[in-house]
């Protein structure tokens, strides 16, 4: 049985724009597509007596959304098999607890709780960075979203550390019949002589070299698994989190990588990451590496 792909919705804005990119990517996989919504209001009112007719306000709510959510999903696709559910607890836990039993979660980039101003909400961050499958942060340009741009991007560190990343980002190509970007960021160091040119170019081709050569190399066994997708390999100077903020400008989804570190709880998303899900034109995977 397929895995369902599981979207938090509380009904904001956002979360319904992350509901209709959560259908059309549940039907490119053919996967059924699970609705979520967190709310405590069991915690907050308590049990009700059991001759009372009368229910509480926050249950009535709770139920409405899930509901609209799910006929909203319906009316997008009549095909898709939607289900949807509250769970008594709070939304970074709900979707959590989801993530064994999910192909991937998708979020809204802010809640019905957002702080005006800020970039991203508190949920969708903590959830990007303890989930144990992917994560996908529905931010960005409408044209992004919709698929304009026909181009994943995926953000390649070392081939160990981008395995999961980059057979996630070929998969995405082939549901989507869109070409695939491989980025690997390259720097030279700020110490670089600039008196002796020839060196330093040297020195620069050299560095361009490796990050090909680590891009093959990442790219190896995924692309030997998907052969029909149009693969373009892009080393880049300069830092990473800019070169891939750049990139999302023209793609559809931009994918990277998180790591489990050990000794701490969850995953740790370095700067990468981080940028990406407060500044990207599209939205962004986080595809965590299994240990």
């Amino acid at each position: 049985m397929d895995l369902p792909l599981v979207v938090g919705a509380d009904g904001s804005d956002s979360s319904l724009t992350a509901v209709d990119w959560a259908v059309d990517e549940a039907a490119r996989h053919g996967l059924p597509l699970h609705i979520v919504h967190a709310s405590l209001w069991e915690k907050y009112e308590g049990a009700q007596p059991s001759f009372s007719t009368n229910r509480p306000a926050e249950e009535v709510m709770a139920e409405h959304i899930v509901a609209s959510c799910v006929e909203r999903a319906r009316r997008r696709n009549p095909e898709a098999k939607v289900s949807g559910e509250v769970r008594a607890e709070d939304a970074v836990s709900a979707l959590l607890r989801a993530g064994p039993e999910a192909f991937a979660l998708v979020t809204g980039s802010r809640g019905r709780g957002g702080i005006t101003g800020m970039l991203l909400g508190s949920v969708s961050l903590a959830v990007a960075a303890r989930a144990v499958c992917p994560v996908v942060v529905v931010r960005g340009a409408d044209p992004n979203r919709r698929g304009a741009s026909g181009r994943v991007v995926v953000g390649v560190g070392d081939a160990t550390g981008s395995a999961a990343a980059v057979r996630f980002a070929v998969r995405e190509a082939e549901v989507r019949g869109c070409a695939l970007t491989a980025v690997r960021a390259w720097r030279n160091p700020s110490q670089e002589p600039v008196d002796h040119m020839l060196i330093a170019d040297d020195a620069a081709r050299l560095r361009e070299e490796r990050a090909s050569t680590g891009l093959d190399d990442a790219l190896r066994e995924a692309m030997r698994e998907h052969p029909q997708v149009d693969v373009r390999r892009q080393p880049i100077e300069g830092p990473a989190h800019k070169v891939l903020l750049k990139a999302s400008a023209e793609a559809d989804l931009i994918v990277v990588g998180a790591q489990r570190r050990h000794g701490h709880f969850g995953l740790q998303l370095g700067r990468v990451a981080h940028t990406l899900l407060h500044h990207s034109d599209c939205p962004v995977a986080v595809v965590p590496q299994p240990v």
